[in-house]
């Protein structure tokens, strides 16, 4: 299946939310798109430390969504 992958910034006071990467990929099954998400959320060049994750179908219907945990505190929630 083809999935879109977001990852994203969060502002606490009125949880506004910026995008700041992108990617689509090719996904056997959920549990693929999570492994993809996790491996780009290590590898991607993004301009700031992502707050949390979104893997949605083309369509644009949600699939998945998950915070990410702090950068520097070892293995994460994803």
């Amino acid at each position: 299946m083809k999935v879109v992958i977001e990852f994203y910034r969060t502002r606490v006071a009125d949880d506004a939310r910026a995008v700041i990467g992108r990617e689509t990929a090719l996904a056997a099954d959920l549990d693929n798109a999570i492994a993809i998400a996790r491996l780009l959320a290590r590898t991607l060049n993004m301009p700031q430390w992502p707050d949390a994750v979104t893997i949605s179908e083309a369509d644009g219907a949600a699939l998945y969504s998950e915070i990410i945990a702090a950068q520097g505190g070892g293995e994460g929630r994803i």
